[in-house]
């Protein structure tokens, strides 16, 4: 979908890929999507139907929208920037990693008046807890609390580095609200007052990253992954129903020869000039906090970056070292990894729908992300 998106958006426009960004609060109560998380293994969903027919409405709703956006009035604005800082948002594995700043970046109109915030910060957007009805969460919230305080301005929330970042309480409404109104009054509060300026031109960059699996493609080696899984199909650990139904999908792949040793990503850019500069840095999938914190400190801390995922595309959690063994002797939801099967995906990557974990060590993902950023980021 992120793909067909960005081609018709381009063909709108004189921009380049490197311009565009689809960008995912990832609550956990919005529909189902044809791409992922995989219907059937996810969900046990079998007539893909009402799927296919809402992703292909989402997508013209989203084409539409860049289409009226494009044809609407030009308002010339500046652009500020400040960070402020919130404290729901813990480390869900113990790892010595806690999100807690608050970026905010405000288009303003010749009067001073916001025409425009967008605003980060990583956690997962489940306050709620699972819930049957559609639900945005605090994310939603927070933009529903600045709307409603500063007419004629919209506001956008941009999911930070969220992926091992869950908000602490009691999942209910009563705790979204009181999330999305906390984070709301936070960037309300800050925008009342301009931040750093920044300038133009924008630079932006943009590169799909093949992330390595763990996998050897050697038919002897597939033989092996593929008796896993038929063992796995008899569900000898109790494990949940998806993952019976992701060990039906691998074999049927290995059967049909189309076997991926690799999961793409896309990263995206952007730099701001300003005193200092200002890199905005996205990453595809659910993002580890431990990947932030790495490159704010090369990067000039909050004011120098904003760090996010689950940008363009939703493909996997993208873990770092720290998920894995022998940092995890015993494996971790976020890595895909466990020790009953350590030679097949787990975890997450059985919802996601990949035939491995990602490889770790020094030629795995942590070591192909970081240089790819960075590269980027140069």
């Amino acid at each position: 979908m992120h793909q067909r998106i960005r081609d018709r958006i381009i063909d709108l426009t004189a921009w380049s890929s490197s311009d565009i960004l689809i960008q995912a609060t990832h609550t956990h109560n919005g529909p189902a999507l044809i791409d992922t998380l995989h219907p059937f293994m996810a969900y046990g969903l079998a007539d893909l139907g009402l799927v296919r027919s809402y992703s292909a409405d989402l997508e013209d709703t989203i084409v539409n929208l860049a289409q009226e956006a494009l044809d609407a009035d030009e308002t010339a604005v500046t652009f500020d920037y400040k960070v402020s800082t919130q404290n729901f948002s813990a480390n869900r594995v113990g790892l010595p990693y806690t999100e807690t700043a608050v970026p905010i970046l405000v288009a303003r109109r010749g009067n001073g008046t916001p025409a425009a915030v967008i605003f980060s910060y990583g956690c997962h957007p489940i306050s709620a807890g699972l819930r049957t009805l559609f639900d945005g969460d605090f994310a939603a919230g927070a933009c529903n609390y600045i709307e409603n305080r500063n007419p004629n301005c919209f506001a956008m929330f941009i999911q930070g580095p969220a992926g091992d970042q869950d908000p602490g309480g009691v999942r209910s409404w009563q705790l979204r609200d009181q999330h999305g109104d906390a984070l709301g009054a936070t960037v309300h509060s800050n925008m009342q007052s301009a931040g750093r300026a920044l300038s133009g031109p924008m630079v932006t960059r943009y590169q799909e990253v093949q992330l390595p699996l763990d996998i050897t493609p050697t038919a002897g080696n597939l033989a092996a992954v593929r008796a896993s899984y038929v063992a796995r199909l008899a569900n000898p650990n109790g494990q949940p129903q998806w993952y019976q139904r992701h060990a039906q999908v691998m074999i049927g792949r290995i059967d049909s020869n189309s076997v991926e040793t690799a999961v793409p990503s896309p990263f995206q850019v952007w730099k701001f000039n300003g005193s200092p500069q200002l890199k905005i840095a996205m990453i595809g999938g659910e993002l580890v906090s431990g990947y932030a914190a790495y490159f704010r400190g090369r990067n000039g801390g909050n004011n120098g970056i904003i760090v996010g995922g689950y940008a363009n595309e939703s493909c996997c959690y993208i873990p770092s070292n720290e998920f894995f063994p022998p940092f995890m002797p015993l494996g971790s939801y976020e890595g895909g990894w466990e020790p009953d099967f350590p030679g097949i995906a787990g975890g997450s990557m059985t919802v996601y729908g990949h035939l491995a974990h990602f490889k770790a060590g020094t030629n795995g993902v942590e070591t192909t992300l970081v240089n790819a950023m960075n590269a980027l980021l140069a």
